[in-house]
């Protein structure tokens, strides 16, 4: 199913990046508009999980440096029948989690020294459990191309804008390409949230309470990790790759919260607190 979805939200959202390029110059712009929509797609597939540990500034450790979680998540993965992912630390004091990668073979699961702090061995568990479920879900790739082209979309959008054709007069000449840039940029975000579908988080709890079997070490390690990151949001925190976090880390930022691709971490956690473990 999950590779519908990917197939789908590339054809639908690279058809998206056509409309606007045709918009403003017509046969022309679709087909630019379209190499750029391969290039992003191919650049997602094959570097996503570089540029996302880039971005957030992350180190790959080995197990000599992070023994504990490495042997955590190396325990996890075994017991989940992964391929053990490459391991990453993300230098921000937030406590927060997300893994990457084009498929489980390279996964990434990635953690901030922040939530290794916070977080009690079992609750860290709990959240390693949740990153995984979205390595075996394939969710991973997804994440990694409907963040790039949403990318795409909105800088298409604000390049399109102001490198319009102009008549003589020095007015845009097309004025309903503005029209179009002004409905799309916001849809580019709706679309995001479409495509990553909250549902898959709750998918993802539900991994973690069956891999560890402790579904309320989960729900207490999601109550710390959301009012911290209500106080004090990541600082390298982005929409484009927010989704990506077990926890919204834009959740206390302005009108981001608006948009989020989370759904409700009071009734993720109400679910986690009314599991019977011991069906687990």
């Amino acid at each position: 199913m999950n590779g519908f979805k990917t197939f789908f939200l590339i054809v639908f959202m690279t058809g998206l990046l056509m409309l606007i390029g045709g918009a403003f110059y017509g046969q022309q712009g679709t087909i630019v508009a379209f190499g750029i929509g391969l290039l992003v797609n191919g650049v997602s597939y094959f570097f996503c999980d570089k540029m996302v540990l880039a971005r957030y500034k992350a180190r790959v450790v080995t197990r000599d440096e992070e023994p504990k979680l490495y042997a955590m998540i190396e325990s996890l993965a075994m017991r989940a029948g992964l391929p053990m992912p490459r391991v990453a630390i993300v230098p921000d004091s937030t406590p927060n989690a997300f893994a990457t990668g084009r498929n489980p073979k390279h996964a990434v699961v990635a953690v901030t020294q922040g939530i290794m702090s916070t977080l009690t061995p079992q609750e860290l568990e709990g959240v390693l459990g949740h990153e995984l479920g979205h390595v075996k879900h394939r969710d991973i790739l997804i994440g990694c191309f409907s963040g790039a082209l949403a990318q795409a979309i909105m800088f298409v959008s604000r390049m399109a804008m102001f490198i319009s054709p102009r008549d003589r007069s020095g007015r845009s000449a097309s004025p309903i390409a503005g029209i179009l840039v002004m409905v799309l940029a916001p849809l580019a975000a709706m679309l995001l949230q479409m495509a990553i579908s909250r549902s898959r988080e709750y998918m993802a709890d539900d991994f973690s309470a069956k891999l560890t079997s402790q579904p309320r070490l989960l729900a207490s390690a999601l109550e710390k990790i959301s009012g911290l990151n209500r106080r004090s949001p990541m600082r390298a925190a982005e929409p484009a790759t927010a989704h990506m976090m077990i926890v919204n880390p834009l959740s206390g930022a302005s009108l981001a919260s608006l948009f989020s691709t989370h759904p409700p971490i009071e009734k993720r956690i109400e679910r986690l607190k009314n599991m019977n473990p011991t069906i687990y």
